[in-house]
């Protein structure tokens, strides 16, 4: 990963090397740097335009995790990922990285609604249930 940012700000804070480097490995972008030309320096293009749905999710999914904050919301960050990679995400960043933060997510990912602390069910505009997913599963 490159290093050239080291005296420059990324996201906002004072470049951090080692919190970077997390951010990139655990929201699984090493791969996805090294086919770019220009690594991390890549220009990305107006919207992520020449970024896949995944690798938009995934960068942004970076930022979060870089940026340490205490409240996270989140939009359905998994939807543009293959069911491998979300578990991935959601085990690895969700889960472990955000541990102790407070996450409101947006989400259809049904797989991972067993393993949240709360499930809002909601149908036009209106909370129709809520609770713990074992609860509402058989609502």
């Amino acid at each position: 990963m490159n290093a050239s940012f080291r005296d420059n700000i990324c996201f906002g804070q004072n470049f951090d090397q080692k919190k970077y480097e997390d951010a990139v490995v655990s929201c699984r972008l090493v791969d996805d740097l090294e086919t770019f030309t220009g690594g991390d320096l890549t220009e990305i293009g107006e919207r992520g335009i020449n970024l896949s749905g995944g690798q938009k999710q995934r960068v942004s999914l970076a930022r979060a995790v870089y940026s340490d904050a205490d409240i996270y919301l989140i939009d359905d960050a998994l939807s543009a990922l293959d069911a491998e990679v979300g578990r991935q995400i959601f085990d690895g960043v969700l889960k472990r990285k955000f541990a102790a933060k407070t996450i409101i997510m947006v989400t259809h990912a049904h797989y991972i609604l067993d393993q949240v602390d709360e499930v809002l069910v909601m149908r036009d505009g209106e909370i129709k249930a809520s609770g713990h997913f074992s609860g509402i599963k058989t609502h």
